[in-house]
């Protein structure tokens, strides 16, 4: 596979299956660019001249800077050329002139080889320029000279000069700047980095990247996550915007990346067991301290003075490409980061991502072959779970410093180009209705409803397109329940912010069960782990997502908990009628059992007319009636309490709802004794939360002060709700909203106060 050779400065290996060329430059005192470095470009010309089937070239010291097969392609035109000419004996032998005359021969022979076997290695653009001006200088030697001299000055133009120039010129790299070479500066390597782009990987970590700005790239965005820089880049006739990210480890000096390439090196010999991979935590700070005392160990031994500060940087950077997940863990860090795909095959695509504000973006990072195989070894390690030609799916999540990511890995033989990843980020908090409505995802009308239907505890379905934002409802509607009710989530993907919400002083249980995609023999399997939850005691059922054959027990578990408990879960469908025909007709649901869901919750993806901007929305809130037989579409069973118009940009609500003839706001409401037969009281209790969830959206606003729709505060406002209607109601005999908003109103501001040390005006 390889040419071995005693690996020493400017010495190279070639790998004949990946056809690549890669040339040590460790110690070299040039440095390691093409675009840089003459001698660089020299030296890697040579050595294309000698192997010729180069399909990328890799200068490596420090750094490794890989050249692409398209820019390895230009250098190779050059190396061919002068190879062609190098065989063109006649060019190194020039003729005499008339007469015998030889006064100009040893003149144009160095002219010759110095532009043919130094030059152009060198500086091909400059050897051009040099060509181009020697033969108008020749051609105006000719004009000036007498007879027998012009056709010597014009014979050399003709069957020398222009030959040499004809075949440089037929280069892509001399085509591509060929109209800029007016008062051009010979030497001048400017020209080559606009053509010359390496991606660049340390050493000590496998990922690769571009840290070339893209000619004619506008800035569009910059903000930094910890201490890493994004730039959203706008590029010229590109629908993508570029994702542009610059960590700390992509600036370091040489040195810093000799020690942490001698450090990685050394902690190689320390490999974790899978106990400790499987408490993240715990292996972090293991090697998060090994690696510590190596970088100080190292930095002693080269004499070289690390401030502290930079010690433990550059001990975060190791921990990283040790411990952790790398560059994923680096673009995961970021909030506006939704969703991070790797195509197949790897190693020859940046990632792709979608952007909370900018989008469908591409990246400046390319992961390698390696980067994979390390990441599926950890998905497997962590989740326990198979990924391999008989199990070519796995479906998981991870733990990353910033949150909870969900893993979706497909590998052969479902993938015929190997591996390939999509990961989703989910917030390290849960969402709330506020933070929903400030998004502009919903309106402060439809929070105040969803907040009755779930004090009313019926059965909730959360519906909706791919990424349209069901889970972030259903988990923001957890937030929603009293935290006096127990609540158990069944789910096969961990994806709601249990950990977070027990924190909070919630009592909840989350039930793990098998995916239906990878079938897991193991794993319980969801249905049975529904049945399971029905036998734990009293609570509010939670279903991440209603896949298979487990909808069955989800029915039965709506018509035992409804009138008791809130039943909720999620569920793939573009309308209420889609979602019944995928319970019926797809998942094996009677369909009479299908009235066992009280209302069913739309979310959506919109488009711009453009085309090139997305946003979410919720577009209905729909209750499904009881008295139909067949089918729900034709016999009116399902009645919308809210929709949107797209002309508005509002979820608007219907008749139905405004003149209070909705089956299911009116059953709730028979249920309580103060609301019963009184539309109004029911009307006025739903606009007071709407107007409680409001009043804190807008305090955000005008304080800039976002944390107070997070769920900790959102929790506490809701709790203090309940709390303080409960004391209306005992004092003056009735839910007095006036009384009940103020009470709040002057609770959340001073607690606002005392959080934030500002009080909201």
């Amino acid at each position: 596979m390889f040419d071995h050779r005693v690996f020493m400065v400017c010495d190279y290996e070639y790998d004949r299956d990946q056809k690549r060329l890669k040339v040590n430059c460790r110690g070299c005192f040039y440095g390691s660019s093409l675009e840089d470095f003459e001698i660089c470009m020299s030296r890697t010309i040579d050595k294309l001249i000698e192997v010729g089937a180069v399909g990328n070239i890799v200068l490596s010291a420090n750094r490794e800077f890989e050249y692409s097969y398209a820019q390895t392609k230009i250098l190779k035109e050059v190396a061919s050329a002068i190879k062609s000419l190098t065989r063109t004996k006649k060019l190194f032998s020039v003729e005499k002139g008339p007469d015998d005359c030889e006064r100009c021969i040893p003149e144009r022979i160095s002219f010759i080889q110095n532009i043919v076997g130094y030059h152009m290695k060198r500086d091909p653009i400059g050897a051009y320029v040099r060509l181009t001006r020697e033969i108008k200088y020749n051609l105006q030697k000719a004009r000036d000279s007498y007879p027998n001299c012009a056709k010597c000055y014009n014979d050399y133009v003709n069957h020398y000069l222009l030959i040499i120039k004809e075949a440089l010129g037929k280069t892509e790299m001399i085509l591509r700047v060929k109209d800029r070479l007016v008062g051009y500066h010979i030497g001048s390597r400017e020209i080559y980095r606009e053509i010359f782009h390496p991606t660049i990987k340390p050493n000590f970590m496998l990922t690769k990247y571009m840290t070339t700005i893209p000619i004619g790239a506008v800035q569009i965005d910059r903000y930094f996550v910890d201490k890493t820089e994004v730039q959203c880049l706008r590029i010229p006739g590109r629908v993508n915007v570029r994702y542009h990210v610059t960590p700390p480890e992509f600036n370091l000096s040489d040195t810093e990346y000799t020690i942490l390439d001698t450090a990685r090196r050394y902690m190689a010999a320390h490999k974790p067991n899978k106990s400790e991979f499987t408490d993240p935590e715990r292996t972090r700070e293991i090697f998060y301290n090994i690696g510590r005392d190596m970088i100080t160990d190292i930095s002693d031994t080269m004499k070289i003075t690390l401030s502290p500060k930079k010690v433990d940087e550059l001990a975060e950077i190791l921990t990283r490409y040790t411990a952790g997940f790398g560059m994923l863990e680096v673009i995961l860090a970021d909030e506006n980061v939704q969703d991070l795909f790797l195509n197949a095959p790897v190693g020859q695509m940046p990632f792709f991502l979608f952007h909370g504000k900018h989008e469908e973006c591409d990246t400046n990072i390319i992961p390698t072959h390696e980067d994979a195989e390390a990441w599926s070894t950890r998905f497997r390690i962590a989740s326990g779970r198979p990924l391999d030609e008989a199990n070519p799916v796995l479906d998981t999540e991870i733990e990353l410093p910033s949150g909870r990511v969900r893993v979706g890995a497909i590998t052969n033989t479902l993938s015929p180009d190997g591996l390939a990843l999509a990961l989703r980020r989910h917030r390290d908090k849960p969402w709330t209705y506020q933070l929903m409505m400030s998004a502009n995802m919903m309106t402060p009308l439809a929070a105040g409803l969803l907040s009755f239907i779930v004090d009313g505890a019926r059965t909730m379905l959360f519906a909706g397109t791919r990424s349209s934002g069901k889970t972030s409802m259903l988990g923001a509607t957890l937030t929603e329940i009293m935290k006096r009710y127990r609540i158990l989530t069944v789910e096969d993907t961990l994806e709601l912010p249990v950990e977070a919400l027990a924190d909070m002083g919630y009592n909840i249980v989350r039930l793990k069960s098998r995916s239906v995609i990878t079938h897991v023999e193991i794993e319980v399997p969801t249905d049975e782990a529904i049945r399971t939850s029905l036998r734990l005691g009293d609570s509010c059922l939670i279903i991440g997502e209603v896949r298979s054959v487990e909808a069955k027990a989800l029915y039965e578990a709506m018509r035992i908990g409804a009138l008791a408990n809130v039943v909720a879960g999620t569920i793939h469908g573009d309308s209420p009628y889609g979602v019944f025909d995928r319970v019926v007709n797809d998942l094996g649901v009677h369909p009479t059992s299908f009235k066992a869901t009280d209302v069913i919750v739309m979310n959506n993806r919109l488009r711009s007319a453009d085309g090139l901007h997305t946003f979410r929305r919720m577009i209905s809130i729909t209750e499904i009636t009881k008295e139909w037989t067949d089918d729900p579409q034709k016999e009116k069973a399902f009645v919308p309490l809210m929709e949107y118009n797209a002309k508005t940009d509002i979820l608007e609500p219907s008749e139905t709802f405004l003149n209070g003839e909705s089956y299911l706001i009116n059953e709730i409401a028979n249920r309580v004794k103060e609301w019963r037969d009184n539309w109004e009281a029911v009307w006025d209790n739903i606009q007071l939360r709407a107007k409680v969830k409001e009043t804190l959206v807008g305090y955000a606003r005008k304080m800039d002060e976002f944390s107070i729709l997070e769920a900790d505060f959102t929790t506490d406002s809701n709790d203090q709700f309940h709390v303080i209607s409960e004391r209306v109601k005992d004092e003056y005999g009735t839910l007095d909203s006036q009384r009940i908003f103020a009470r709040w109103n002057e609770w959340v501001k001073n607690e606002i106060r005392e959080r934030k040390g500002r009080y909201p005006s």
